[in-house]
């Protein structure tokens, strides 16, 4: 029976990958995520793109699981940028606290419903350079609430996004922003939104950032970094997670 190849060997395999190549795995990465995961989508709950807006803030440092245990009780007693900017915070607090960062998020959730209140016509507007101006709101989380909310393609450039596209050699960079700009453009626009999607899933279930489960993975043979994780069969099983949340 022939070796596995070594984690060197077939990071080795890539090492004169030219420009275009390096797309063009990357293009075929995404078409086998996308046959991996069908039904890749946000795994936030929300109604409406303040909804969004607001659970995706409170995600940071937390999972969407604990969001979406939270949230619901948040617009049952503010359902409007105007209820919310109004609230006592201590009672936001309240609320928030199962999230972690309960008074800094409180701070953010308030603030920017203030914005949208006062700047905004108590509505989210669908333009990055607007988003990003709201409190506690930066690139990620305007891309994920244009692309899932309003259809504008973006990059949600995540700590599961950036470290996927690292293991894939697809960068080398480290900031979001450079991350997201690299990516940007070896995808056309229309696959950005699904692209965020599919990758976020992959690191959630399969490509984790401590024990990536290597042995189980579908892009394998596409992958510099296979092997950082177990690669036997059995053991990469073990780890691979459903729903994660993570």
């Amino acid at each position: 029976m022939a070796r596995e190849p070594s984690a060197a060997a077939r990071a080795r395999k890539f090492r004169n990958e030219t420009p275009l190549g390096r797309v063009r795995r990357a293009r075929k990465i995404d078409r086998i995520l996308a046959g991996t995961y069908p039904d890749a989508h946000a795994e936030l709950n929300f109604d409406g793109p303040f909804q969004l807006l607001v659970a995706t803030v409170l995600s940071a440092q937390t999972t969407d699981k604990r969001v979406n245990q939270t949230t619901p009780e948040l617009f049952a007693e503010y359902p409007t940028p105007d209820d919310l900017a109004a609230a006592d915070p201590e009672d936001v607090e309240a609320i928030l606290r199962p999230v972690g960062f309960f008074r800094a998020k409180t701070k953010s959730v308030m603030g920017l419903s203030a914005a949208l209140r006062d700047r905004f016509g108590g509505e989210v507007p669908g333009r990055l350079e607007d988003l990003v101006t709201l409190p506690g709101v930066g690139r990620k989380t305007a891309n994920v609430v244009l692309g899932n909310a309003f259809g504008v393609p973006g990059i949600t450039v995540d700590t599961h996004f950036g470290r996927l596209a690292r293991r894939f050699g697809w960068t080398e960079e480290t900031d979001p922003v450079k991350v997201e700009q690299v990516v940007a453009a070896m995808f056309p626009p229309r696959d950005w939104t699904m692209l965020s999607h599919r990758l976020i899933w992959h690191g959630r279930r399969i490509c984790h950032a401590q024990r990536p489960a290597c042995g189980a993975c579908p892009v394998a043979d596409l992958c510099p970094s296979y092997g950082t994780g177990p690669i036997e069969a059995k053991a990469a099983a073990k780890l691979v997670r459903d729903r994660s949340f993570a």
